[in-house]
């Protein structure tokens, strides 16, 4: 049986009355208490962070653009370091390691120099798990990274276990996240063992439920699409044999977003038909709803630099999902060094040779 015909309602939930809106806006909310710490690596806006802030994981972000550095700060009230990473860059202790080393050595629309790219982010995302030596960390990614340079793909993967991890990796569809968007992206996790990627939820949303109070409304700075693009648009759309029109569908989750088909005027822009027939591109606010950005969340920067934040953006409705799942593990790492604790004490503090012995027994099934 297909997926959508067995699919539940996203809305068996407190917020079924007011809708996935509202049911995004209640959700990412920064919590008063953040009691574990992640470093962000490759930061971005602070999508991924978002998420995780919200589920109760204080961060720090690292990123070299000025724009992002500034959204992540004025939204999440978290410090983010403007710099370059390197492999010698020196980082404060802490519980999780987040980060999407930049993917265009990797992606499908760039060049795809792969290791051989000067913009490779993961000889520095290794050497900050080697110096931090955090109790897990996540790594997200193009999803075609294994596919690219496989043999590259496995070192990297042996790099990560050479530290003492658990390596897992999975593509995610992140409509399968309660993101209205067809976004697929590869997600890498180590940890020391026990830890589960976030159950997938049976309800896809759609653009036209995350876009449900917009699409009423013409932005006031909405911008159309001229005669020529119109024509540009066809001539591509029959060139490239598209079987319908790649104009948002309200009926199913959005298209892939990207820097390119946000920020730029390309053929596969993202865009509206309106009921006169007219087509208008995306607003920045329309744009981050479909990556999942709460309503409250805003963007430094030219209308350009928004799109691109956007774009690059790991979608926070999935970050938080992902967040659940780490802090779960986390509790399970710590409820696990709290028996090892109790019981190596109890050993050394046993005086009768018997019970000294039965307790290292114990122990011993506890790390094994």
């Amino acid at each position: 049986m297909s997926k959508k015909s067995t699919q539940l309602s996203l809305f068996d939930s407190p917020h079924a009355e007011r809708g996935w809106i509202a049911f995004l806006n209640e959700t990412l909310q920064l919590p008063q208490e953040r009691p574990y710490l992640a470093i962000d690596l490759f930061a971005g806006c602070g999508g991924l962070s978002l998420g995780f802030e919200c589920a109760g994981v204080k961060t720090i972000g690292y990123e070299m653009k000025l724009e992002c550095c500034e959204t992540y700060r004025a939204n999440l009230n978290s410090e983010c370091r403007n710099e370059m990473l390197t492999e010698e860059t020196e980082y404060p202790q802490a519980d999780v390691i987040l980060g999407g080393p930049p993917c265009q050595p990797f992606s499908r629309r760039g060049k795809r120099k792969g290791k051989d790219d000067a913009r490779d982010g993961f000889p520095a995302y290794i050497a900050a798990i080697r110096k931090v030596q955090p109790k897990i960390w996540v790594c997200e990614n193009v999803k075609g990274l294994p596919e690219l340079d496989e043999k590259y793909f496995q070192s990297i993967l042996e790099q990560f276990k050479a530290l003492g991890y658990e390596v897992e990796y999975k593509v995610v569809r992140m409509s399968n996240y309660d993101v209205p968007q067809k976004r697929e992206r590869l997600v890498i996790v180590g940890h020391r063992g026990g830890f589960k990627f976030p159950e997938e939820t049976m309800h896809e949303v759609t653009s036209g439920e995350a876009l449900a109070d917009k699409l009423a409304t013409i932005p006031d700075d909405a911008e159309f699409l001229t005669p020529s693009m119109d024509r540009y648009i066809a001539a591509y759309e029959k060139a490239s044999h598209c079987s319908r029109p790649r104009d948002l569908r309200l009926d199913e989750p959005a298209r892939t977003l990207t820097c390119r088909n946000l920020a730029g005027c390309t053929s596969d822009m993202h865009r509206i038909r309106l009921e006169d027939g007219r087509r208008r591109r995306l607003s920045v606010r329309e744009a981050a709803r479909l990556q999942s950005f709460p309503d409250w969340y805003e963007f430094s920067g030219t209308k350009e630099q928004q799109f691109t934040m956007i774009g690059n953006a790991v979608p926070p409705m999935f970050s938080y999902k992902l967040a659940q799942s780490v802090i779960s593990y986390l509790k399970l790492h710590k409820a696990h060094s709290d028996k090892h604790s109790t019981l190596s004490d109890l050993a050394k503090r046993a005086v009768d040779p018997a019970i000294k012995a039965a307790s290292l027994a114990v122990l011993a099934k506890v790390i094994s």
